[in-house]
């Protein structure tokens, strides 16, 4: 059973990269939107390869409904917006996540492995690296006929260096540089060609402002990011002209921490995500090109494809405005040891539907740290992290000092 459920995991990353199921949907001309054949809305959900890029593996982000964009600096910063890094208040720091993946089906061999780290330069500079792994696990595959061939271990990774800049007192600017191999099913043939291992390359840009808040009993800071991230190149897993979008993502977030005194620190912070991606058209009329049918919007560049998205809905702006991606946490600190959090995160059910709630606590002591979360889904749709704790592990040196 544990190899069925995992060949199927397969088959489905594998056609979300080449294919999309079309529904049979039609436009209602009265109602100004498409819908299934029984009445219900039309589900379009914007696709990509390498979902993995997009997957929170920080279990502090993890317990705050996946927030991450401007909350206080550490080496996840990588991850949300590398430009926190110039804010950094340890010299040098280390996170390591493992995060379970599809725990509740009996899987046992697929994770998300994430190791990253930063070393600030001086007072105005900052340097980041990060790797990030995902495991498929074990799949037998087989032939047309169903006769197995030979095991498999599908994997994927992500090597990443940033480069964080303090622009003033207040504000930062980081770049950071990505290289992406993922390997599905290399040496294997499906429709007559051959899988290979899809390679890309991409960067991120983040932005951050800080400013100070007074308030009546204490002190208070806010924070506001901006990260455009995964912009790159396509991807391919054959020698096929059709290449696949990366996920690039366009975030803005904000984090408020208050500071009642020297033992109480209470943040709130929300993060609002938005795939650059170009929109599936639906509909019988959609506009493919050359002998495969392939959807005119893959054909797209990434950068042409990134402006696009903008206003490629087919339902228009109400469309765009479904893609939007919501997180909201919060986050109470007692004596900067022990850490209590709490989030959600909505998603449209037109647009994929997840909708969670989050919870997790933290513990530091010297330049230790632990974190864990737990996801607690809000629909009847699956989630991969259901009945999941996530963990990680930070290692701040700079306490040395």
């Amino acid at each position: 059973m544990k190899k069925v459920v995992q060949l199927a995991l397969f088959t489905l990353a594998l056609l979300s990269v080449h294919t999309r199921a079309t529904a049979q949907c039609f436009y209602d001309e009265d109602r100004r939107a498409y819908f299934n054949l029984d009445g219900t809305p039309c589900t379009n959900t914007v696709s990509t390869a390498v979902p993995f890029l997009r997957i929170v593996a920080d279990a502090r982000s993890g317990a705050m409904g996946d927030v991450g964009i401007a909350i206080s600096a550490d080496p996840n910063a990588m991850h949300f917006n590398a430009s926190k890094l110039a804010f950094a208040q340890e010299d040098l720091a280390l996170s390591a996540t493992y995060t379970p993946w599809l725990r509740s089906l009996g899987l046992n061999d697929v994770y998300l492995a994430y190791l990253t780290g930063y070393k600030k330069i001086d007072d105005l500079q900052t340097v980041g690296a990060s790797l990030r792994y995902f495991s498929l696990g074990s799949i037998q595959f087989t032939d047309q006929n169903g006769e197995p061939l030979i095991t498999g271990k599908p994997n994927e990774f992500e090597v990443a260096l940033a480069y964080a800049r303090k622009l003033s007192d207040n504000f930062s600017a980081a770049v950071t540089g990505k290289f992406i191999y993922s390997n599905l099913a290399a040496g294997q043939v499906v429709g007559g060609e051959v899988i290979e291992p899809g390679l890309a390359g991409a960067a991120d840009f983040s932005f951050s402002y800080n400013t100070e808040i007074p308030t009546n009993n204490g002190t208070s800071f806010l924070t506001v990011g901006l990260a455009a991230t995964n912009i790159g190149s396509k991807i391919s897993y054959t020698r096929s002209l059709v290449r696949d979008f990366l996920p690039a993502n366009l975030g803005i977030g904000a984090a408020w921490d208050i500071d009642f005194d020297d033992y109480n620190r209470l943040t709130f912070a929300a993060d609002i995500n938005k795939l650059m991606v170009p929109t599936p058209c639906q509909g019988a009329n959609c506009d493919v090109s050359g002998e495969v049918g392939v959807p005119d919007y893959k054909e797209q560049s990434s950068i042409r494809g990134i402006f696009s998205s903008f206003g490629d809905a087919p339902e228009g702006f109400r469309e765009e405005l479904r893609e939007l991606m919501y997180s909201f946490g919060v986050e109470y600190w007692y004596d900067k040891q022990f850490a209590v959090r709490a989030g959600y995160f909505n998603e449209h059910v037109q647009k994929g539907n997840r909708k969670y709630f989050t919870v997790g606590l933290g513990l530091k002591y010297n330049i230790f740290g632990l974190n864990f979360s737990y996801l607690i889904p809000t629909t009847n749709q699956r989630n991969p992290l259901d009945n999941t704790l996530r963990f990680s592990l930070l290692f701040d040196f700079g306490a040395f000092e």
